[in-house]
C-alpha cells in the first residue's frame, strides 16, 4: 500500500510518501490511521485528531469506514479550502 502525505501532516511525519503492509485487521481507512499513530511520535501527532484530516484513497474522497486493498494508493492530507 503506498501512502502519500501532504503539508503539515508530511511536515510532522517527516516524509512525503512510504510503502507499508498493514497487519491483516487493517480493513479500512479508520483502522490505517490508527495502526499509523503507533509507527511513532511524528504519526501521533499529525494523526491525533481524525476529524481535521482528509483522506483519498485511489484519488477519491472517502470515510472513514471505506475498505482497503493491499494496491491502494492511500493520500492523508489536512482540509483543503479554495478560493
Amino acid at each position: 500500500m503506498k501512502l502519500l502525505y501532504f503539508a503539515w501532516v508530511r511536515q510532522k511525519i517527516g516524509t512525503a510518501e512510504e510503502e507499508v503492509s498493514p497487519p491483516a485487521e487493517v480493513t479500512d481507512v479508520a483502522g490505517l490511521l490508527d495502526w499509523l499513530k503507533a509507527r511513532g511520535p511524528g504519526y501521533a501527532e499529525a494523526l491525533k485528531d481524525a476529524r481535521v484530516v482528509k483522506v483519498a484513497v485511489n484519488q477519491e474522497y472517502v470515510r472513514p469506514d471505506h475498505p482497503l486493498k493491499p494496491g491502494d494508493e492511500v493520500a492523508i492530507f489536512p482540509p483543503v479550502t479554495g478560493g
